[in-house]
């Protein structure tokens, strides 16, 4: 394996350790479920530690137009809450399979999908950058928070592109920046806390362009301030106690105006 594979290795062990800490307490990545755009009626329908341990920025599956019948593979499927809503949105004919990493995660997510009562979903082990996933066998990728976090962005495009069904589509909500001082783009705190590791909107695009999917589109934008922000590594720092407050607060401001989450649309070609 080359330094680069190391390097790679290295920051997934890193975001692993973080969420299997994450999970042990509640809230999640940018500001919670409910600040995500899920409606309150589909929170009250979801077992209650899915919603206490959502990592989201987004709700992908708001925007998109899943299907019963279809077959959805959710990309970092954390605690499950995607994955019980795309449950029900399928129905008994459709299929989710979720994907993730973290073995304290898989083991909730499961727990979770049963207490929902849905036979239909099921969760892998993996990396989302090599999904154990058929080659065009799904109809949608989803994903919430997650890419960002991946240190090999294009081979995650490129698994995007290779599991999808011709014409199949993706919806992924997720962190993006521009402009990031260098000390911020060098913090492995910042990094798990969806900030350091993100990429700006138009090399998203330019990726997923690349990887061969079309159509693509920023159908949705956040921007956050910088209360949000410091919010968001509180609310993501399980020792943010022993973070002196003005150094939160730096790096809060460093990147004020600087961080969106961004929903992402596109298509495989049909031929």
């Amino acid at each position: 394996m080359d330094d680069r594979g190391n390097a790679h290795d290295g920051v997934r062990e890193e975001v692993s350790e973080f969420y299997a800490k994450a999970v042990a307490r509640t809230g999640g990545c940018c500001a919670g479920a409910v600040a995500s755009g899920y409606a309150a009626d589909e929170l009250a329908r979801l077992p209650d530690d899915a919603v206490a341990s959502a990592f989201g920025c987004g709700n992908p599956l708001a925007f998109g137009e899943v299907a019963a019948g279809d077959v959805v593979v959710d990309l970092g499927s954390g605690a499950g809450i995607d994955l019980i809503v795309a449950g029900r949105k399928v129905g008994p004919r459709g299929r989710v399979i979720g994907v993730d990493m973290t073995d304290a995660m898989i083991e909730r997510a499961r727990a979770n999908v049963a207490a929902a009562g849905l036979a239909n979903v099921e969760v892998r082990k993996g990396l989302i950058e090599a999904l154990p996933v058929e080659p065009g066998s799904v109809d949608w990728v989803v994903s919430n928070c997650v890419v960002n976090l991946s240190p090999d962005k294009p081979a995650v495009f490129a698994e995007i592109f290779r599991v999808l069904k011709p014409g199949g589509r993706m919806l992924i909500s997720d962190i993006v920046v521009e402009d990031l001082p260098d000390w911020v783009r060098a913090d492995k705190v910042l990094y798990s806390a969806c900030v350091a590791g993100a990429i700006s909107e138009a090399e998203y695009v330019a990726g997923l362009t690349t990887a061969g999917l079309e159509a693509v589109e920023v159908r949705d934008r956040l921007v956050y301030d910088c209360c949000q922000i410091e919010a968001l590594y509180r609310d993501e720092l399980a020792d943010a106690a022993a973070v002196p407050d003005e150094n939160l607060r730096r790096a809060a401001q460093a990147v004020d105006g600087k961080v969106w989450s961004a929903m992402f649309y596109a298509r495989k070609p049909a031929a």
